[in-house]
């Protein structure tokens, strides 16, 4: 995870944006808390493209099917692909 203050986006841009580029997003803090993130077009684009495509497949199954999820199981199996996601752009 790449954390920087968010002056370097001021002071430094080249340097965040070849960390974006190379490292994935950037954690931006002011004053030592989280602020903002900065990533790519690209990343912006896999997030929202992945969400919704899950949002459209759930929306066919549920039409499809009468089971049903609890809220911890849906937010429970989200969480295991996110840290599986970023298990594996580790290695």
């Amino acid at each position: 995870m790449n954390i920087r203050p968010i002056s370097d986006l001021r002071n430094k841009y080249g340097e965040v944006e070849k960390d974006v580029h190379e490292s994935g997003p950037v954690f931006l803090t002011k004053n030592g808390y989280g602020s903002m993130v900065v990533m790519s077009m690209e990343q912006f684009e896999h997030i929202n493209g992945s969400v919704e495509d899950a949002l459209d497949a759930a929306d066919k199954q549920a039409a499809t099917t009468t089971q049903r999820y609890t809220h911890d199981e849906v937010f429970s199996s989200i969480r295991k692909g996110l840290s599986y996601e970023r298990d594996a752009r580790a290695l």
